[in-house]
């Protein structure tokens, strides 16, 4: 027990002390590796405590660093690079590694104060990067020019009154909140670092070629400065009407390696061509022959999955709208091709979801055929049946002396039965060929009244021709009028049926029955959408409504009030030709 007390004693107090460094806020650990770095560079020790101070500034900025997380696993080739720039500013005894070092350091601190968003925070940053840059130029930088000596006034307000802004970083209200990675402004940084390095170079220059004192060559470093950068800022975005630095940069980013506007032309001639979505893809990725900084790579999808090119060592994915694609090189990809290839991702993502969306919208219109066609040609059965039921009811209640006139009647009925029932079987083979076959107006006539004459319904009709109609419009047609008008006499006592047919101006056909009026919220939606009803009305009738519309008719309901309820199938447009003969 006591082995493995003391064994689990040092433990503990290694996890409460790493817990008690996570508490620290960032800005505290900013202060105490200024505050370090202040009494390594200024104060002048021996080289023993000099070199402390810079490993224990260094150790603090480790912990500071904005670019890893401190919960993250440190991978050896990272690892390698911080132990160099560690033994290369503690081991080397150089003010130009020192000036290198701050400008980097400068240029982070930059970067990190540019992604802040509360004042305090913001505040504690610009302290830290100013006293860098007062480091950097009062004390470094003259040093590192060699024969310049520095003023003992200057000397005692670098010595003390510098180390004033880390003191008053420590005692800024802390957060807690670390930043991370994802919110560090890279470009911002990296800019800061070459201007204060162009600076240095600068100041470098002048006083080496002009043999000028190092305050003049600052002055004239900086003025020179200025007048670049603002002569880049009026570059970057000019008015006088042609495009700026700032257009040419981002049309570069957005075609690095292959032109944005040929990659999506080609994109929009296979969309029109390829209607499959995953060929479609597929075709796609294997045109991206030209990106010689993409080896290759895989792609899937909900239907399928493939790959295309080479595969190798570092890869990047992207998802959008269904589709993955993992994008392979040979190399990380740098920040403008990472950007170039989300985007060729996300119009990939898009083109590809408008396929799907194609593809479903044929298949839901195909679906939508064949429901359409088997509800016209299952009404036409019902029709049909009805009327065989009705020839049952009239050879169930018929005596012997009615013999003769049934079978009369059985010999008019069933050949017309059968005939229509061939040309429903004959349309569910072929439904292409639906709304065809015309047939004369007096002989349409002639068999609607045989089919009916034994209902009580009354047809009246002007001087038949020759005009041909539709046949399998006006056969549904009416067949569902009649059906549900006829029906209405199972609860309504007293209801007259008429058929009207005239054929000047406009064909026109007309079935009016003396019965109830259909309900308004019925009529209102009953040739725009299936309607329930207690009578059957709404779906047969919705597509007859549909199958007149492209038959160059239309099916309406003109009168519907309590003892008049009227339908009629009128053409929109004259048909008077005669059917020619054979």
């Amino acid at each position: 027990m006591s082995e493995r007390a003391e064994t689990a004693s040092p433990l503990a107090w290694l996890t409460s002390l790493a817990t008690h460094f996570m508490r620290v806020a960032p800005g505290r650990w900013l202060g105490s590796m200024l505050l370090a770095l202040h009494v390594a560079v200024v104060f002048d020790a021996d080289a023993t405590v000099t070199r402390a101070f810079l490993l224990a500034h260094y150790g603090l900025f480790l912990l500071w660093q904005p670019l890893v997380r401190s919960e993250a696993r440190i991978e050896p080739r990272l690892a390698f690079p911080v132990f160099a720039m560690a033994a290369l500013l503690v081991l080397v005894d150089s003010t130009w590694v020192m000036a290198l070092w701050l400008a980097i350091l400068s240029g982070l601190v930059g970067a990190v104060a540019a992604s802040q968003n509360e004042r305090a925070q913001r505040l504690g940053y610009l302290l830290a990067l100013g006293y860098l840059l007062a480091l950097l130029l009062a004390w470094v930088l003259p040093q590192s020019l060699g024969g310049t000596s520095l003023p003992n006034e200057l000397r005692i307000a670098v010595r003390y009154g510098l180390l004033l802004l880390p003191a008053a970083i420590l005692f800024l209200p802390a957060s807690r909140q670390r930043g991370g990675s994802s919110t560090l402004d890279f470009i911002y940084g990296l800019m800061l670092s070459l201007l204060i390095m162009v600076m240095a170079l600068g100041v470098f220059a002048v006083v080496a070629v002009a043999k000028v004192s190092y305050a003049w060559a600052l002055v004239q470093t900086l003025l020179g400065m200025a007048a670049l950068l603002l002569a880049l800022s009026w570059l970057w975005n000019p008015r006088a009407g042609f495009a700026g630095l700032g257009q040419v940069t981002s049309r570069y980013l957005l075609s690095v390696g292959l032109p944005f506007e040929g990659w999506a032309q080609r994109l929009a001639t296979l969309a029109e061509r390829e209607r499959d979505p995953e060929s479609f893809v597929r075709d796609a990725l294997s045109d991206l022959h030209e990106l010689t900084w993409i080896r290759g790579g895989r792609w899937q999808a909900a239907r399928g999955e493939g790959s295309f090119g080479e595969p190798a060592e570092h890869a990047v994915s992207h998802a959008f709208h269904g589709l993955t694609l993992i994008w392979q090189s040979a190399r990380p990809l740098t920040p403008a091709l990472a950007l170039h290839v989300r985007l060729l991702s996300q119009l990939l993502g898009y083109f590809y979801a408008a396929k799907v969306r194609e593809q479903t919208l044929r298949e839901q219109a195909y679906s939508q055929a064949i429901h359409d066609t088997g509800a016209r040609l299952t009404h036409d059965v019902k029709n049909i049946l009805q009327s065989l039921k009705t020839l049952l009811a009239a050879a169930d209640t018929s005596t012997p002396e009615d013999s003769e006139r049934l079978l009369a009647l059985m010999k008019r009925q069933l050949p017309q039965l059968a005939a229509r029932l061939s040309q429903t079987v004959d349309k569910l083979k072929q439904p292409a060929e639906m709304d065809v076959a015309h047939v004369a107006a007096h002989t349409w006539w002639v068999a609607l009244q045989t089919r009916y004459e034994h209902d009580d319904v009354q047809f009246f009709a002007e001087v038949l021709d020759d005009t041909p109609l539709p046949q399998d419009l006006f056969d549904s047609v009416v067949d569902n009028l009649l059906t549900n008008a006829l029906r209405k006499r199972q609860n309504q006592t007293n209801v007259a049926v008429e058929v009207r047919l005239t054929l000047r101006p406009l064909v026109s056909l007309t079935v009016t029955d003396s019965g109830s009026a259909a309900p308004e919220h019925v009529a209102r939606n009953l040739f725009l959408s299936p309607v329930a009803s207690d009578f059957g009305l709404g779906v047969g009738l919705y597509q007859a409504a549909r199958q007149a519309a492209r038959s160059g008719y239309r099916l309406e309901l003109p009168d519907n009030q309590p003892g008049r309820v009227a339908f009629r199938l009128e053409a929109t447009t004259r048909s008077l030709n005669p059917i020619p003969n054979p």
